[in-house]
């Protein structure tokens, strides 16, 4: 890994480890993790040349400065056991060995993700790790892995209830620690036997829902359940789908633990530009994992764009850790697929500072308002003294969305014909945290961060705004005056 990274992850590491040691159990996601993965866009046609290949990608168009770090070969990479156990590479599709891509993505100052199931076999039938957690977490650590995906098929029924499934997936946890090498590990079983409730102390993150797929919110019968309480998971799963399982229990996710609400689908085709942008938005609020899931190779200058949002990154990143909650839900006008909805979701930041998304899932852009009442309900909810402070203050709100990178631009980096890394004293679109880390950027209010200010909320106000259909309104809202947050001056 480049040394200049190492030092600056190593001092964002330092910063936070005082009061977010307790919450991770391996000291690892302090924030969401943060990267790209195969699967959704190539399945099982992965090769050294694809990872390596994509890295550079992820380098070139300064997605690794803005905290895209992990590269994650999913399933398919092997070609079983040696005659003692050990697992293989199919040196066909990586000729040189896992360690040696392993060796290029540090090199690249990227880390290093894999893959593996908590059953007999894999989800395409190649060997799973059950039974054989030791000796496979020392061969991921031995090839300098950095992310373990870890999946539930071929389970050998042994799952069923919390406990037994926590046990599964704890011998891998207990096996990746005793490698000595910080492995974050996430699992992927898909919100079976509610890994909510007990994951956070064996694991970096957990799947909670079955696989996502690329619709904003067509039904589909193999994804059956439409509430948390899940007998079977299955897969095609809808973004708004998986956003009404998740509500019930988005406090569960904390530092070091996070709720996994899949993989990004952004870029991929099957969604329009405000759909996408609902899509990256709820999950980056939400504290979901941000990892890609779309052929970097043929982006487009609008995929890029949404995947380069520092401000909603930054929301993403905050230091709090707080996943933003969902404060009211109404029937809306019914798409083809009859559904409609519209929700308002906020959430606390550091400094004071609060996120509020209003989301048009309905079929027709409509008028929607934010009051001051409804984002500080919680607060007035459990209060002996009447309505909450926050109400009768001033607020300015920013748009997250507002100074998203132009085509234009997004073109010319796509092209190789302009910088990708932002500077951290500029206040361009584009952001480099690997210079200046979310935490710090937000304590001296990098503008890139912020967004750009849109309108102020006058005590007792409301924040009304027209949302397009299968759109989002994203805000970042400030106390005039009343914050908690030091204004320094970059």
């Amino acid at each position: 890994m480049a040394p200049s990274v190492i030092l600056k992850l190593a001092a964002a590491t330092a910063l936070l480890a005082s009061y977010t040691e307790a919450a991770s159990y391996n000291g690892l996601a302090l924030t969401p993790q943060m990267g790209w993965d195969n699967w959704n866009a190539f399945g099982c046609d992965v090769s050294e040349k694809l990872l390596l290949g994509t890295a550079q990608k992820i380098v070139d168009y300064g997605l690794r400065d803005l905290g895209y770090r992990y590269v994650v070969l999913d399933d398919c990479w092997s070609a079983g056991r040696t005659s003692n156990g050990t697992l293989q590479v199919d040196t066909t599709k990586f000729p040189n060995g896992l360690a040696h891509v392993a060796d290029q993505l540090h090199g690249m100052g990227l880390l290093f993700g894999m893959y593996s199931s908590a059953g007999t076999y894999t989800c395409a039938q190649y060997a799973g790790s059950l039974g054989k957690e030791k000796q496979d977490a020392d061969t991921f650590a031995g090839w300098g892995v950095d992310y373990l995906k870890y999946d539930n098929c071929y389970n050998s029924g042994q799952s069923g209830t919390s406990l037994i499934t926590h046990d599964r997936y704890y011998a891998m946890s207990k096996a990746l620690n005793e490698t000595g090498r910080p492995i974050l590990y996430s699992m992927c079983n898909w919100g079976e036997d509610y890994p909510w409730m007990w994951a956070q102390t064996i694991a970096n993150s957990w799947r909670m829902s079955g696989d996502i797929y690329d619709s904003f919110d067509r039904p589909d019968d193999r994804c059956p359940c439409t509430t948390w309480d899940c007998a079977l998971a299955g897969f095609h799963c809808s973004v708004m789908n998986i956003l009404n399982k998740v509500v019930a229990f988005v406090d569960k996710g904390r530092i070091g633990s996070w709720n996994d609400m899949d993989n990004l689908e952004v870029g991929n085709g099957g969604m329009t530009d405000d759909e996408y942008k609902v899509h990256f938005s709820m999950w980056a609020i939400l504290k979901s994992p941000l990892i890609m899931g779309t052929d970097l190779r043929a982006m487009t200058p609008a995929t890029l764009s949404i995947y380069s949002n520092p401000a909603v990154l930054a929301v993403s990143q905050d230091p709090l850790g707080s996943p933003a909650y969902r404060v009211w839900r109404y029937p809306a006008v019914l798409d083809d697929y009859g559904q409609g909805e519209i929700s308002l979701w906020t959430g606390s930041l550091s400094g004071g500072d609060y996120v509020v998304a209003l989301v048009n899932a309905g079929n027709v852009s409509l008028y929607m308002n934010a009051s001051l009442t409804d984002i500080f309900f919680d607060k007035s909810s459990t209060s002996s003294k009447g309505p909450a402070a926050e109400i009768l203050q001033t607020w300015d709100a920013y748009d997250l969305w507002q100074n998203r990178m132009d085509n234009g631009t997004a073109l010319a980096i796509l092209n190789g014909n302009a910088t990708s890394n932002g500077t951290a004293g500029t206040k361009s679109a584009r952001y480099n945290s690997t210079l200046l880390s979310y935490a710090d950027g937000l304590r001296q209010n990098h503008p890139a961060l912020l967004g750009a200010k849109v309108a102020t909320i006058q005590p007792k106000g409301a924040l009304e705004v027209k949302v397009p259909r299968h759109g989002i309104r994203l805000y970042r809202i400030r106390s005039v005056g009343g914050g908690t947050r030091k204004r320094d001056e970059l």
